[in-house]
């Protein structure tokens, strides 16, 4: 794992692997990470995360276990024979699943394993409908420290949260933070959001950015300029 390189990681969401390849071939493994989620792993498979780990692009698998500890034990297995960087899992499988995720990961060179807490897509609303009464930092708050027990590597949260986490946890406690936007940009589903500058400042080891890097009319430029932001 080579951890001296960009903060970056760029989000591949897109709906086939021509398409991805488009915009990977024109980025090079020193200027980011790349992120495979669910849509493109599903159409394109494992051949494809391979090709891009082939690439020495560091590839953050991006599909949120969450099942049974067992069959999450055996996916995260899977998923480090294709030679990923990080993966991650879903806090709100409970202790069990996430002991037994980081217990199949126990190599030296294993992929980083980190917990989603709260999606950024979500909020109050969403928290209050599924009968969770309490704010999203709380309820972060109580899912990342779940994974602090079973000894994960870091979360997936939203920038608003790095700064609480870090004072929680320490440093060496990874965020890897979604929900990164540029200052023009008020588009996109997501609530919990905040500029690369802001994110990092906040103490965000890791920035997801997808479409404000694959939708820019020259990605390149975009991501060249976010990362001179950021340094």
């Amino acid at each position: 794992m080579n951890d001296n390189k960009s903060k970056i990681i760029v989000a591949l969401d897109y709906p086939d692997k021509n398409s991805a390849m488009a915009l990977v071939d024109e980025l090079e493994p020193e200027l980011c990470r790349l992120k495979v989620g669910k849509e493109l792993f599903t159409r394109s498979g494992p051949a494809f995360v391979e090709s891009l780990v082939n690439k020495n692009f560091d590839v953050f698998l991006d599909l949120k276990y969450h099942d049974i500890p067992n069959t999450v034990a055996n996916a995260c297995k899977a998923a480090a024979d294709l030679g990923v960087w990080m993966l991650n899992v879903h806090s709100m499988g409970g202790p069990a699943m996430l002991n037994a995720a980081r217990m199949a990961l126990d190599d030296a060179d294993s992929p980083y394993l980190i917990a989603v807490t709260l999606l950024t897509s979500s909020g109050p609303t969403e928290l209050e409908a599924l009968g969770i009464d309490q704010t999203p930092i709380e309820f972060v708050h109580r899912l990342a420290s779940m994974a602090v027990e079973a000894e994960l590597d870091g979360v997936v949260c939203s920038a608003q949260e790095a700064s609480s986490i870090k004072s929680w946890y320490g440093d060496d406690f990874l965020c890897v933070t979604p929900g990164i936007r540029l200052a023009s940009d008020s588009s996109g589903d997501q609530k919990r959001v905040m500029t690369p500058v802001d994110a990092v400042k906040a103490g965000a080891d890791y920035l997801v950015i997808g479409r404000p890097i694959t939708q820019a009319d020259d990605p390149c430029k975009v991501l060249l300029t976010i990362q001179s932001d950021i340094s």
